[in-house]
């Protein structure tokens, strides 16, 4: 075979190296892209986490710049840490699928929130990135709404975020909290649950799922307030884009102005560049033009 560059070569050489085992070759690194695993090879240094990432990027289906993001943020120490409740109410099997949907903590580089911002804020913010939000849930996740209504008796009761869960076939609600997780949060969290079993969950669902994200927490608080039985619930912290990055990040306005810009340099300089009798064509097309 001929007309490999010097860098690939470079590429197939490492990647024999690295991969002994022809059955994972042909089961997990054959299905996925040649960028997918030149990425692996480039950015990941021991053999437990490529495999990890080659697998998890096979069967999630992630392209290539989702494998990036999920490599820099790094999701292996991420996956599974929730703290929960889930072994002690729902089956095993079940229970641990769940866990290792969960991540802890849940990364939100994509929001620039100031340290004033309230609660109302940061749901806005996530539902404006609504698809980097669901790329950070995981798979399987399909959303229901923003401060679902349910009446409760005579009182209206509204839902932060509500999402279906179609891998787990249940309903997942997630409370958004800006400050540091207390117990009465799970509280609040077991009545909605209950609530939303009774009126939204049908007889081919399994019980609703709640999950508490906050800024900060406590491992031991969140183990003593989370249930021993009812609903499975989790309890995860969030991650925002540091003030210092956010705060010389241009603002989507500045970037669409740059772009506006970059263009129409791009179309002087194309002007510019063009050959010399197709200037001429062009100044025999204007009217009142004289040569």
């Amino acid at each position: 075979m001929k007309g490999f560059s010097p860098r690939n070569l470079k590429y197939m050489r490492t990647f024999a190296d690295i991969w002994r085992e022809e059955s994972f070759v042909q089961t997990v690194s054959a299905q996925i892209s040649w960028s997918h695993n030149c990425s692996i090879i480039d950015k990941i240094q021991t053999q437990q986490e490529r495999e990890w990432y080659s697998r998890a990027a096979l069967k999630n289906g992630w392209t290539l710049s989702v494998l990036i993001h999920q490599i820099e943020n790094r999701l292996i120490d991420r996956q599974g840490a929730t703290i929960n409740n889930f072994s002690a109410i729902i089956p095993e099997s079940k229970a641990t699928v769940a866990i290792a949907m969960l991540k802890d903590p849940y990364v939100f580089d994509f929001l620039t929130l100031t340290e004033t911002a309230k609660e109302r804020d940061l749901e806005n913010a996530l539902i404006e990135h609504l698809s980097k939000f669901m790329m950070e849930l995981g798979k399987g996740f399909a959303y229901m709404g923003r401060q679902y209504h349910l009446k409760v008796g005579e009182k209206d009761r509204y839902l932060d975020l509500l999402f279906y869960n179609a891998r787990l076939h249940c309903y997942f609600n997630i409370d958004l909290k800006i400050g540091e997780f207390e117990p009465e949060f799970a509280g609040k969290m077991y009545y909605y649950l209950q609530a939303i079993d009774a009126q939204l969950k049908d007889e081919r669902d399994d019980p609703s799922i709640g999950l508490i994200l906050c800024k900060s927490k406590d491992r031991l608080e969140v183990e003593l307030s989370l249930p021993k039985s009812g609903n499975p619930m989790a309890v995860a912290e969030y991650k925002l884009l540091p003030p210092a990055i956010a705060s010389v990040m241009p603002s989507p306005e500045q970037l669409d102005a740059l772009k506006d810009t970059l263009n129409n340099d791009l179309e002087r300089l194309a002007a510019l560049s063009a050959p010399e009798e197709k200037i001429i064509d062009d100044k025999k097309s204007l009217p009142g033009l004289k040569l």
